[in-house]
């Protein structure tokens, strides 16, 4: 007889895998969905990163043209607006399995006071978007030489 031993942590892992499945199935049933189709909302991935000379924003935007996309800036806030709409020859009523997320989407991204609102850069390609902001010479990182005496 072999002795096999447990582990508690596989275990709440399975537990809460289970119990997210069931809630996902109880919302799914109460907005009246059918099985394999679900509606969601999405929100694009983004990644924000900073270089010597800028702050930049770079979102995923795929399947979308730059007429679906708003971009302000207002109080050192910087706020992207956009939909991804439901192409029209697939009816959601005849669709067998649609994960591909569509509808609304916005993100709202605070911006550190050190940046040029004038001089701000959005730049469109192959789906991502890059919106680059300068720093203010002032905040810029400042090399100070080491005098040997």
């Amino acid at each position: 007889m072999a002795f096999v031993r447990g582990d508690p942590f596989q275990d709440l892992i399975s537990l809460q895998d289970r119990m997210n499945r069931l809630f996902e199935q109880t919302v799914s049933r109460t907005r009246g969905e059918r099985e394999g189709v679900a509606a969601t909302t999405w929100s694009p991935l983004v990644d924000i990163y900073e270089t010597a000379e800028d702050i930049v924003f770079q979102v995923e935007l795929p399947g979308l043209t730059k007429e679906d996309i708003d971009i302000q800036v207002r109080d050192n806030t910087l706020t992207l607006k956009g939909e991804r709409r439901l192409e029209k020859e697939v009816k959601q009523e005849t669709a067998l399995r649609m994960e591909r997320a569509h509808g609304t989407f916005q993100r709202v991204v605070a911006l550190p006071n050190a940046i040029h609102p004038d001089k701000i850069r959005a730049v469109f390609k192959y789906g991502v978007l890059k919106v680059s902001f300068p720093r203010d010479e002032e905040a810029k990182p400042k090399q100070i030489k080491i005098e040997v005496k």
